[in-house]
């Protein structure tokens, strides 16, 4: 991890911003293009798999939920004095996807060797032009200017991390086209999510009670069954592989005889589906607790009340 410290100066707006964003205020463009410059200097200097040390909060998909982010704040306390690893899917489907991928990124600059943020699969500039995203740049912006400049930040975030050398942590899941982390450092990252191939692999299989490698239902990645992931943990000397990508009812979902382990952490996801949300405290033991938390809307806003249409993909 890095262990970049910051100037008093920088260490100040940094704090500013952070805290405009705590309440839930937009970033002025300016800010957004200086941040995004920061934190691309600091992810290109980070491997395809980042190395993640305990004690540390795995958090899965927050899809632009920023209250239910802030949430996770308050039960497993704020940075720097808890260490984050984000598993990608900041944006698209909620309501707040700039408040909540600015926080992070915010986060990430300020306290680099404290919080790692990887690539989910809606870290791409084709899925968020369906999703939510982009319109959301362009309702709180007037132009595309931000949306361009944070996909292309997408572009630099790791694929995976491995924590402490023993827990893999993709957004999604595996790839037949690779069987180590070695191979998976080896990816040519900086490029718009490919269609196909291992990079593709990890941001979008998903694990199955099938056995070997399936087709997706989702259109991109695989499935993989136990023997697949077993394999991989064996080969790579894990214990386990934490994911997130998949909406599960009680926010967390242990697969493949404790091989696999799904963590959502976008609670009541899309406003409508009354799922659990879940995060992963590791401590510095390696000793691991799954915490499940609800729903925590903005008040006042009624936002659970919003009917809207919701596209056909909807894990």
């Amino acid at each position: 991890m890095l262990s970049k410290v910051l100037s008093e100066q920088e260490a100040v707006l940094r704090d500013a911003q952070i805290g405009q964003l705590s309440e839930c205020k937009v970033l002025s463009e300016e800010d957004v293009v200086e941040l995004a410059n920061k934190c691309k200097e600091l992810l290109q200097q980070e491997a395809n798999v980042t190395h993640v040390r305990a004690p540390v909060v795995v958090v899965g998909d927050t899809h632009g939920q920023f209250h239910d982010l802030v949430e996770i704040f308050k039960i497993t306390g704020p940075a720097p004095d808890t260490n984050y690893l984000f598993l990608g899917d900041y944006v698209d489907r909620g309501y707040y996807s700039v408040e909540t991928v600015c926080m992070v990124i915010a986060l990430k600059v300020r306290y680099p060797s404290r919080v790692v943020m990887i690539r989910g699969n809606h870290e791409s500039r084709q899925i968020t032009q369906v999703y939510g995203f982009y319109e959301e740049c362009l309702r709180k912006y007037g132009s595309p200017k931000v949306w361009q400049l944070l996909t292309d930040l997408f572009d630099f975030l790791p694929l995976a991390a491995v924590i402490e050398n023993q827990l893999f942590c993709p957004h999604a899941g595996l790839s037949p086209s690779m069987d180590t982390l070695d191979q998976i450092n080896q990816i040519h990252r900086f490029e718009e999510v490919p269609h196909e191939g291992p990079m593709c692999d990890l941001l979008w299989s998903d694990p199955d009670d099938r056995m070997g490698w399936g087709i997706s239902p989702r259109g991109a990645g695989y499935t993989y069954g136990q023997d697949i992931s077993e394999h991989f943990n064996h080969i790579n000397g894990l214990k386990f592989i934490i994911r997130a990508h998949q909406l599960v009812s009680e926010g967390f979902l242990w697969q493949h005889e404790g091989a696999v382990v799904t963590v959502f952490s976008a609670p009541n996801y899309c406003y409508r589906c009354g799922n659990k949300a879940a995060i992963v405290d590791i401590d510095e033991n390696m000793v691991h607790k799954i915490i499940q938390f609800d729903h925590a809307p903005p008040k006042g806003a009624g936002i659970t009340e919003v009917k809207r249409s919701v596209p056909d993909y909807f894990l």
